[in-house]
């Protein structure tokens, strides 16, 4: 098993006026290839702005961050952006599809913007990740048309077309409903039994106990580092959903995965 995130004494200090807010002080993390990682805290814990360094959407002010074998401080601003679009895939909070644009057309993006690979079909490998996730008959269907699960799932197609090392989602859950949320959480859960790397942020205990792993961060150090024992399963929680809410909510659960 290969390590694809390795951050040594990280930083990061963000500077207003005269005012200088440590945001991080002095995180190192280690992550597996194919492990499913939580990180939780409170607001303001630095979470945010370490899943934003992981996701090389923003530097370090010290420290060393190996992604993939690649030391991304030595790195300019054109192979920076590069290595951002080839490694990793990003889910949020805030699906961030494009209105009056198709499922398959928001998919398509990442491969449009890709100078390093020309990809000789960007439809089909669309395809292919939106039938990933259960969208394979959703294809034609604008944002207004789906349910926020759909929706959901739709941007975790988009973060898939690249085939990153790393997927990085950032409270993915955080405009769901709890039964679209679970929903979500056994996608996350059956990409990570297919060999996927996931690193998700939530403040949400019962959401980090879908994950193998949890570190928790507290006034921007991780104070907490330990494997999931007693570890949930999406799928035996939707089962139980269905038992506990009637055949009507789960009929509707069905027309949302499509």
């Amino acid at each position: 098993m290969s390590r694809i995130i390795d951050t040594r004494d990280i930083t990061k200090t963000y500077r207003m006026g005269d005012l200088e807010v440590r945001a991080l002080r002095g995180a190192d993390l280690a992550v597996e290839s194919g492990e499913f990682l939580a990180i939780m805290g409170a607001s303001g814990s630095g979470k945010s702005t370490l899943m934003n360094i992981l996701g090389c959407l923003d530097k370090a002010t010290s420290g060393t961050y190996i992604l993939d074998g690649t030391n991304v401080n030595d790195l300019d601003k054109n192979d920076y952006a590069d290595i951002r679009n080839q490694k990793i895939g990003f889910v949020f909070q805030v699906f961030n599809l494009l209105a009056r644009t198709s499922a398959l057309e928001n998919v398509e993006l990442p491969l449009l913007y890709d100078r390093t690979r020309r990809i000789k079909d960007p439809g089909k490998a669309a395809l292919r990740a939106l039938e990933s996730v259960g969208l394979g008959n959703r294809l034609d269907h604008e944002p207004n048309q789906l349910s926020g699960g759909q929706q959901q799932r739709v941007a975790i197609a988009r973060a898939l077309v690249n085939q990153p090392s790393l997927i990085l989602a950032d409270e993915p859950t955080g405009n769901l409903d709890t039964r679209t949320s679970i929903d979500v959480m056994s996608l996350f859960q059956e990409l990570n039994d297919q060999g996927k790397t996931v690193v998700l942020v939530t403040h949400e205990a019962e959401i980090a106990m879908y994950a193998r792993r949890i570190i928790q961060m507290r006034d921007g150090r991780i104070t907490r580092d330990f494997p999931v024992a007693d570890r949930r399963s999406a799928r035996e929680d939707l089962a139980n959903f269905k038992d506990n809410n009637g055949d009507e909510d789960m009929m509707s659960l069905s027309a949302e995965q499509g």
